[in-house]
């Protein structure tokens, strides 16, 4: 078994050439903005600037585009050490605690607070909230996604299976992803799989929620797991079988050798679960019709924050001019520039309940479905050291899921328990 090896995003040290290509921002009315994605992202992000920029002649910002996420964060680092970061960079609210625990990050909410036109009442609370440290509005979340399974409907049709209802459950999606497993040939080569989801603390944390289970101690301040509780082992064990009890994931080797996003795109995966940021890049499907759907449920209806927001760095030299791009990203105009580009569920209500977002002629037609799942949805924790504990949770993961013999879920939370507790005990919340 191929076993990725840790990406310990929060502790690498290096690309010190990102320094320069950064350059904190520079003079006045320069601001440098850092995010990460594919093309089809980046290009919503360019968007967003390049209207920003024409009606505001007196702010120049410059957009810088990581390879992933794993080298945002190292980026940021580097820089930051360097004393030369960007003015803003977005992230997830599970990262942005390494940088906020040692003062790296300004506080965004004072500059709401005074501002005329923005109000954070305005934006969705769990959202909001994720990106709170220490009792400071730290940064301000752009959107507030969800775990979704987006599917191949045509794939569907020509099974002559009924496309996901809004109360599936996790059983009804096993069966179905069974279904959509085919070796047309019978060479015993998986030509479609039905599903595909990365192994990982991620995903799974929304079936151990909806099983009746919990993860953690205490949510705001985790000391460790606790997955020794009954539901959370049921959870645990219908997740690990994806692979070895049914087989309807691709294998740890054809997951490394194609990414699932691509085996979706090209028509060789039926279901695929993932948050809205994957809606840019499915849009440029044309060989079948696609859509969207809510995961299922092991009980009770569940799911897990994806929310990146606007950060800006202390040390940057033009929080002023950031803040007035930031103010226009998150407002009407610039938030409904996002929310078209397909990439962000708004955390702006009023945009996210609107047509920029709700479009039915834009793929997916059933956007609503991320609305829905807001009331269900709950935040991973913003530890100082949770990039690290995700790091190690998801290689733990990942050799469950791939044990060819079949792996047991009470072995992983074991693993998961002490594999992890140094790095729980070095933890600021």
């Amino acid at each position: 078994m191929t076993t990725r090896r840790p990406r310990l995003v929060g502790l690498l040290v290096a690309v010190a050439v990102f320094v320069a290509a950064c350059g904190g921002g520079g003079g006045d009315g320069e601001v440098s903005f850092l995010v990460f994605g594919e093309p089809e992202e980046a290009a919503a992000y360019r968007e967003l600037v390049d209207a920003f920029e024409a009606t505001n002649d007196d702010v120049e910002v410059d957009l810088v585009v990581a390879a992933s996420r794993s080298d945002l964060l190292t980026r940021i680092s580097t820089a930051i050490a360097a004393g030369s970061p960007p003015e803003l960079f977005l992230v997830n609210y599970r990262f942005f605690g390494q940088f906020a625990s040692k003062g790296a990050l300004q506080p965004l909410g004072p500059f709401a607070d005074v501002s005329p036109t923005f109000d954070l009442d305005g934006l969705y609370e769990v959202a909001r909230d994720a990106f709170v440290w220490d009792g400071e509005q730290m940064c301000i979340p752009q959107n507030v996604s969800s775990l979704a399974v987006y599917y191949n409907a045509d794939a569907f049709a020509a099974a002559g299976l009924d496309v996901p209802a809004a109360d599936w459950t996790w059983a009804e999606m096993v069966e179905v992803a069974a279904a959509m497993t085919l070796d047309d040939d019978g060479d015993g080569t998986v030509e479609q799989y039905g599903l595909g989801v990365e192994p990982g603390i991620v995903r799974l944390a929304p079936f151990v929620w909806s099983e009746g289970g919990e993860l953690f101690d205490d949510d705001a301040q985790p000391t460790g797991y606790t997955l020794d509780n009954a539901p959370a082992v049921r959870a645990l064990q219908k997740f690990i079988d994806l692979r070895g009890g049914r087989g309807v994931i691709p294998t740890d080797e054809e997951m490394e050798s194609e990414r699932l996003e691509s085996r979706f795109l090209n028509g060789r995966l039926a279901m695929f679960m993932s948050s809205r940021r994957s809606v840019p890049q499915f849009r440029s499907i044309d060989d079948f019709a696609w859509d969207v759907a809510p995961i299922p449920s092991n009980g009770q209806p569940a799911n897990v924050l994806h929310s990146d927001a606007f950060c800006l760095t202390t040390a940057s030299s033009n929080h002023d001019a950031a803040w007035e791009f930031v103010e226009y990203a998150l407002g009407e105009v610039g938030a409904e520039i996002l929310a078209r580009t397909g990439r962000t569920v708004p955390s702006r209500i009023t945009v996210a309940e609107s047509s920029a977002f709700l479009d039915p002629d834009l793929p997916p037609s059933r956007s609503q479905v991320f609305l829905d799942a807001i009331p269900s949805i709950r935040p991973l924790p913003s530890l100082s050291t949770w990039p690290e504990i995700e790091d190690l949770s998801d290689v733990l993961i990942e050799e469950a899921v791939f044990d060819v013999v079949g792996g047991e879920a009470t072995e992983l939370i074991s693993s998961l328990r002490t594999e992890t507790r140094d790095a729980f005990d070095r933890g600021q919340p």
